[in-house]
């Protein structure tokens, strides 16, 4: 019989997420749904000094603005929760209580200064540095010893002889010398857990089937594995490993706040959008095949497999994504590309949000969607309509009091007041006829002046749609204003 599938998503939210959680996310998601199985999303959330409630609300939020959307964990609950760790703590002190019972762990007295300069002789005999097992085998009066000192163990986990050996789906096999591996700890002094412990009796108790997760975290498989024999599952139950591959920056170094990896907050601010977001990430890795770059959702979710997964470092490609986000954008209906665009119109009060104003905005988002690539730069293109008054851009004043300007917008003005059709094929006609027809210019230098005049930059939507937006005596009010 065929085990349902259950992958899952366990990040210690220490801050927002970045791209490398989201990608491992969004890769944990599309194969639970490819297969039918189910994504377990799981906060490994034990050190609470870092990971404090308001990181873990804004990490329930970024998936649920993505669209990855769990079966089992905050919010929804679940057969297998608690899904947040620093309310299993009873479960992880039963097993390492098990685990000193059964022979598998032992107690450990070294201290952080023994510990330290055992480490620093073997790397003066050329060792692989790591505890050394000096507490394995400890007599009871050792033990009495220690403990009169005042001294808190630690639960240490024992690694028998050998290695640890599996198939990675990315990777192929993957074999580990525990040679390499040094006894770990699984309990701090304090009774709180580290990761190696909760990661991997959690991954059991709520029966993960298949963990995607990067490549740094593929040296601690064999501890992970460790656990799992100690807690007495047999070596076909285990969870299947894929550990995904870096994402690097452009520098080709691994990516950091530097050169691209900031969070994923950082990028809806911006104005991306989260399919975009999702489709770029997809592609740090995978690919669809047929080179295309350009996929839904649920195109990711019919035609993802782990199997697909290079091995090889991805990199991360800004003007890629910008790419992907002005292609979504341009793909919106009016009413999407609306509703998204309005709340960086309000948040920047450009707009109060009046029937009115939704209603022009709506009328100049089609004159744009093809000239941005994220939502942000609807509020400096769309800006002009919405004040009184225009400021002409700083770098724009001097050329705009020369004589030339002056004398085209007298030009305009002259063929603009007749017009008792006020469209843009009205206005674009009267202009190319009096500027450029009649004054021989060039259409930069005929269209220019008046283009600052009216948006106040050099940068704008199409002038003629605009000035059909903004209305006849708004228009040749902006222009009137700079010829006196």
């Amino acid at each position: 019989m065929v085990k349902e599938v259950r992958t899952r998503f366990a990040p210690s939210p220490t801050g927002d997420l970045h791209v490398g959680n989201i990608r491992t996310a969004l890769f944990d998601w599309a194969y639970a749904r490819h297969t039918g199985g189910k994504l377990i999303f799981r906060i490994e959330d034990t050190d609470r000094e870092r990971v404090t409630d308001e990181y873990i609300n804004r990490a329930v939020e970024t998936m649920k603005w993505l669209g990855l959307n769990w079966d089992e964990g905050p919010e929804i609950g679940g057969p297998c929760g608690p899904y947040l760790q620093s309310q299993r703590l009873d479960i992880y002190k039963h097993w390492a209580q098990k685990f000193l019972d059964d022979g598998f762990a032992y107690k450990c007295y070294c201290s952080t200064e023994e510990l330290e300069a055992r480490r620093e002789k073997q790397r003066e005999l050329n060792q692989a540095p790591g505890y050394d097992g000096k507490c394995r085998n400890l007599s009871a009066d050792e033990e009495a010893k220690y403990v009169a000192e005042g001294r808190a163990p630690v639960i240490r986990m024992q690694m028998p002889a050998g290695e640890t050996r599996f198939t990675d789906l990315i990777r192929g096999e993957v074999v580990f010398d525990h040679t390499f591996v040094p006894d770990f700890v699984l309990m701090r002094a304090d009774g709180s857990p580290l990761y190696t412990l909760a990661v991997a009796v959690d991954d059991v108790l709520m029966k993960i089937t298949h963990v995607l997760r990067g490549e740094d975290l593929l040296s601690s498989t064999p501890r992970q594995i460790r656990v799992y024999q100690a807690m007495g599952v047999a070596p076909e139950d285990y969870p299947h490993f894929a550990h995904l591959p870096f994402v690097m920056g452009q520098d080709n170094a691994k990516l950091s706040k530097r050169n691209g990896e900031v969070s994923i907050a950082w990028y809806r601010e911006e104005g991306f959008l989260p399919e975009a977001i999702c489709n770029y990430l997809a592609l740090l890795g995978w690919s669809p095949g047929d080179d295309r770059e350009n996929i839904t959702m649920e195109e990711l979710v019919s035609l993802f497999n782990v199997e697909r997964v290079n091995s090889s470092p991805a990199r991360f490609d800004m003007k890629k994504l910008e790419a992907i986000n002005g292609d979504k954008i341009r793909a919106l209906t009016i009413d999407d590309f609306l509703k998204r665009a309005l709340p960086f119109l309000t948040s920047a009060k450009i707009i109060t949000g009046t029937d009115e104003e939704i209603a022009l905005v709506r009328k100049a988002l089609p004159i744009i969607q093809e000239r941005i690539v994220k939502l942000k730069e609807v509020v400096p293109m769309l800006g002009f309509f919405f004040v009184e008054t225009v400021k002409v851009e700083e770098e724009s004043v001097a050329k705009m009091a020369e004589e030339q300007a002056l004398h085209v917008l007298s030009a305009s003005l002259s063929a603009l007041e007749p017009l008792s059709q006020w469209d843009h094929e009205s206005i674009e006609s009267a202009l190319r006829a009096a500027l450029i027809e009649k004054m021989g210019l060039k259409p930069r230098n005929a269209f220019g002046p008046v283009r600052i005049a009216v948006t106040g930059s050099h940068i704008s939507p199409p002038l003629f749609e605009s000035m059909e937006l903004l209305g006849k005596e708004r228009s040749i009010a902006r222009i009137k204003a700079l010829v006196r």
